[in-house]
């Protein structure tokens, strides 16, 4: 890492005190704790998550999930898992088929599920659906034995330490104090809480413990009460300090495991409600285990819940990547910190799972908890270049489970190779959709991915492990792709990722040309360092494809829309006509025209309809085309997407009040232009303004 500028006389002071300069390490310690969420009332947009990045647990201002009521309408509490899913059984035979319509492809009659609206689409889509594993709040008493209302919580005070990974949470219950202490255990998917307090041993505080049936709604709630006749819970376990239950919801189960020490009284409330009543005085300690299976070895005490957290979360932030932007002048400088530190956070709790993310993670529900793969990018892509490749690899060998079922996909609509779906749950199975099913986004993906790796890791072990994923991608876009004598071409049907274009009218979308190429190229490359030559078809195609679509100087949304700079209407939703040199590394790309581009977009785009990540990807443009003011402006832009939450999420709307692609995107952008990118200028980072920044960085990788 190089400072950007420092003077003679400062380089000076720094070495006769003795202290590092902008040359030495980041006091990580100091950068991320400067930064710790700090909770003062109970704000129905900050509740505050632990996790280990497959499991998650999100508290209100009591550390636990005492008052849900008041977070529904805003980041409802939940505890979900990467394995906890539920199916509802379907009243009838349901097969992908049901859902299909046929659209014309050069004169074919190809199949796309786009029915969603029918019984069969509305089924698939429901499900399998994320579960809430269960809530785990206190009950709270005043001294005439009645329930403590929110109204009667005072002197609140609740911080998120990050640097240990332990949520600390205080305040006064009807005058009495409570202080919670709360941890995720990082190698399994147990919570932990310590509760000290004079309502310990009153018989005015426990603890509650209620499970839901899981939620066939759109929606952010998981958690469906209404139906208790519909799922079991069941003690099949008990000893003086543990118990272990049951939960069966029609073909699904799980098991809980709650454990405590010290003298408590563990009974049953309801169907699927329990209390555990603390003896004793002062303090208690209590944990609790969820697992896919009904031994899961021995449960850690609280106490080691805490050791392990403290020591995991040490060794997170003191590995990897890390931005210092304390030094700089610009008044932007200390809010852009508070973000990249929060997200990095956030997304280390709920993204670093063997599967795909859901847009929304381990906190709530979105598309019925299931995952996107086109924004699997913007969830993954940032982990190699802040020094954690292994998250992005883990997800890898998902997509080669589902390889077969993708050649079907192919198959089924008469091309080669795999087609990667769109809007899945963990076994890969499509979503009917009237938009997903013609997004073409998602293909290249597994190739940037692998290619990512291979930059990064042992390169002859990554070639072989990814080859075929990097071979049936490429198969498949190269057949995709319809060519005569002249050209080849991209759509329809087509939606690309902007989604505002008609899938049986698109045609040559900038963003999904550009990636073809990027994406096709790529494959050749690994063919040759495979030393198998390049493959004849996909040649064909790069040969041909069409050039980017442009009109007066400018670069245009696609072929068959109208001029974008224009038209209004064209302004609208993702400004993907910026990726081709941004997000991808521009090739055939006019830098002098896409300089104009992102100059028009900044001028005109309609930034209500935008989303979170939108921002992340003008400033990886604005970078490669030299206008490092325009990438902070994108990344600091007061829009309504573009908002970060005092807990760090990235808020859209009422439905989609966090947005993690959004957080991922960030922290993208900043890499990026901190560490550089293939073709960059020399210095330190060159992505940055020169006036106003000073900006330092450990342990971060270009982006290619």
């Amino acid at each position: 890492m190089r400072p950007r500028r420092v003077s003679l006389w400062v380089l000076l002071f720094v070495a006769a005190a003795g202290c590092p300069g902008p040359r030495g390490g980041i006091d990580r310690e100091r950068l991320v704790g400067r930064h710790h969420p700090v909770v003062e009332h109970a704000d129905p947009l900050a509740p505050l998550s632990v996790g280990n990045g497959h499991f998650a647990f999100t508290a209100d201002i009591t550390g636990l999930q005492t008052y849900p009521d008041r977070y529904r309408e805003g980041i409802p509490l939940a505890t979900q898992s990467e394995w906890g899913w539920h199916t509802v059984p379907s009243p009838r035979p349901v097969a992908l088929a049901d859902a299909v319509e046929r659209f014309d492809v050069g004169g074919r009659r190809v199949p796309y599920a786009s029915l969603q609206d029918s019984p069969a689409g509305g089924w698939l889509r429901a499900n399998p659906h994320r579960l809430n594993l269960g809530r785990l709040g206190l009950a709270l008493e005043d001294i005439e034995g009645r329930s403590i209302p929110l109204e009667r919580i005072t002197r609140i005070r609740q911080e998120a330490d990050l640097w240990d990974g332990i949520l600390h949470s205080s305040f006064e219950a009807a005058g009495v104090p409570v202080a919670v202490e709360t941890a995720c255990h990082p190698g399994t998917d147990q919570v932990s809480a310590r509760i000290r307090s004079g309502l310990v041993g009153t018989g005015r505080i426990a603890v509650r413990f209620d499970f839901p049936y899981g939620s066939t709604e759109w929606g952010k709630d998981p958690s469906d009460w209404q139906k208790p006749e519909r799922h079991l819970t069941r003690i099949v376990a008990r000893r003086p300090q543990s118990v272990a239950l049951l939960r069966t919801l029609d073909g699904d189960s799980y098991h809980v495991f709650i454990h405590w020490s010290g003298d408590a009284r563990f009974v049953q409330h309801g169907p699927h409600s329990f209390g555990l009543e603390p003896g004793g005085r002062g303090s208690f300690d209590f944990s609790v285990r969820f697992s896919p299976k009904a031994d899961p070895g021995d449960d850690p005490p609280a106490q080691a819940t805490f050791e392990a957290a403290r020591d995991h979360w040490h060794r997170f932030w003191r590995s990897g990547g890390a931005v210092d932007l304390s030094q700089s002048s610009d008044p932007r400088a200390r809010e852009l910190e508070r973000r990249i530190v929060l997200s990095r956070y956030l997304t280390a709790i709920q993204c670093r799972q063997s599967i795909p993310p859901a847009e929304t993670g381990l906190t709530c529900n979105s598309w019925f908890g299931k995952f996107h793969l086109e924004m699997h990018w913007w969830h993954g892509v940032h982990f190699a270049l802040w020094g954690d490749p292994e998250a992005l690899a883990r997800t890898l060998p998902w997509y080669r489970s589902i390889l077969p079922a993708a050649r079907r996909t192919a198959a089924a609509q008469g091309y080669a190779g795999a087609r990667w779906p769109k809007m899945t749950s963990p076994d890969g199975r499509e979503s009917p959709s009237s938009v997903g099913v013609f997004l073409a986004w998602q293909q290249p993906h597994p190739i940037y991915f692998a290619e990512l790796l291979y930059r990064l890791g042992p390169k002859e072990a990554t070639l072989e492990r990814y080859r075929d994923l990097v071979f049936a991608t490429a198969d498949f876009m190269a057949d995709f792709a319809r060519c005569d004598d002249d050209a080849c071409v991209l759509g329809p049907p087509l939606i690309p990722a902007q989604e505002i274009h008609p899938p049986e009218e698109t045609l040559n979308p900038a963003f999904e040309l550009a990636y073809w190429r990027f994406g096709l190229e790529t494959a050749q490359t690994w063919r040759q360092r495979l030393g198998l030559g390049r493959e004849e078809k996909w040649d064909r195609v790069l040969a041909r494809l069409a050039p980017l679509p442009e009109a007066g100087g400018r670069y245009r949304n696609a072929a068959s829309a109208p001029d974008t700079f224009a038209h209004p209407a064209e302004r609208r939703d993702h400004p993907t006509l910026l990726a081709p040199f941004g997000m991808l590394p521009g090739a055939a790309v006019d830098h002098d025209r896409m300089r104009a581009t992102l100059e028009a977009v900044m001028k005109s785009w309609d930034w209500q309809s935008t989303w979170g990540w939108d921002y992340a990807l003008i400033a990886m443009t604005a970078a490669r085309v030299g206008r490092p003011d325009l990438a902070i402006e994108a990344l600091m832009m007061d829009a309504p997407k573009n908002r970060y939450l005092p807990n760090g999420h990235n808020y859209q709307d009422d439905r989609l009040p966090l947005y993690l692609p959004g957080n991922g995107g960030l922290l993208t952008a900043v890499a990026m232009m901190a560490a550089g990118w293939d073709g960059a200028p020399e210095g330190n980072a060159p992505g940055f303004p020169e006036k106003g920044w000073t900006v330092r960085h450990e342990g971060l990788h270009p982006l290619p």
